[in-house]
């Protein structure tokens, strides 16, 4: 098998992760609230992290001299996971994964005040375009908007930001650095909520926030093996693969079935954030929010 394959396999598993752990959270999402949920997530998945860091090339790859970034991404990723799981709870799935692939296109916005990016007047049309996708799914002002859509537009902006800060410090610190104290900041805060938000958790709770965070840190690693086998222009498409498996996923458990609009409006936003990325000739496409 050739390593682009391979890399294009890693990708669509990751995504598939990504998918169930939103699932799962939606499902949570019923009965406890999302500062419970973040707090077992990220419990999970740091020793996780760790160990990974450390089959990866030992716990000296978490050594950073750059704490004030790490607190800043931190908390920047609580705002994303905070506002990406309520708004996971407030809308059906595929409607919320569709939402939140526009976090992209405010890394493409963004780069500019921020980086100091310029943007090609074809990039710009196609942001547009996927704006306009973004406010078919939506709807405001229509019968069918609901303030959830806020949330999950505000998810993706907090992402952005996210993106925008690896694009500008990345380089300069290890990839499970990064990671681990992006996951650090969250548990640390959502733990000293956990005494206000608390709600036992069933028996098969336990399990399903286990999942959450197995399934988190599955995403993370199989989508970096992907770019390491793979160039990002041939793997980083796939990535919209996750609106087959939020529909699928949406309609088995909850019987969500997304009306038309739904599915012009993804087209829109999909076919956007690809034609950004080959036109800047570096498919990333930045992912999108995830819980």
């Amino acid at each position: 098998m050739s390593s682009s394959f391979k890399g294009i396999g890693f990708m669509c598993l990751g995504v598939l992760c990504l998918a169930i752990g939103d699932a799962i959270a939606k499902w949570l999402g019923e009965v406890h609230s999302p500062l419970q949920i973040i707090f077992f997530r990220t419990l999970v998945s740091l020793p996780l992290i760790a160990l990974l860091a450390h089959f990866g090339g030992g716990l000296i790859k978490l050594s950073t001299r750059r704490p004030r970034v790490h607190l800043l991404r931190g908390l920047i990723y609580t705002g994303t996971m905070v506002c990406f799981v309520l708004g996971l709870t407030l809308l059906p799935l595929a409607e919320a994964t569709a939402i939140a692939f526009v976090a992209p296109l405010f890394v493409t916005l963004l780069s500019v005040p921020l980086l100091g990016e310029r943007i090609e007047g074809p990039v710009l049309v196609a942001s547009l375009v996927g704006f306009v996708g973004v406010l078919i799914v939506v709807r405001p002002g229509g019968g069918a908007f609901h303030p959830g859509s806020l949330v999950l537009i505000g998810a993706a902006l907090f992402y952005a930001l996210m993106m925008i800060t690896a694009r500008r410090w990345g380089g300069r610190e290890h990839l499970w650095a990064m990671v681990f104290y992006m996951t650090l900041v969250p548990f640390v805060i959502t733990g000293l909520a956990l005494p206000w938000v608390w709600q036992t958790p069933h028996p098969w709770h336990w399990l399903a926030f286990l999942g959450s965070g197995l399934f988190g840190v599955g995403a993370t690693a199989f989508i970096t093996l992907a770019f390491r086998h793979a160039p990002a222009a041939i793997a980083a498409p796939f990535d919209y693969s996750a609106m087959l498996w939020a529909v699928l996923l949406g309609w088995w458990f909850w019987g969500e079935m997304p009306d038309l609009w739904v599915f012009v409006g993804s087209a829109l936003i999909i076919g956007s954030g690809l034609a950004i990325a080959y036109r800047e000739g570096r498919t990333t496409l930045k992912r999108r929010p995830t819980s």
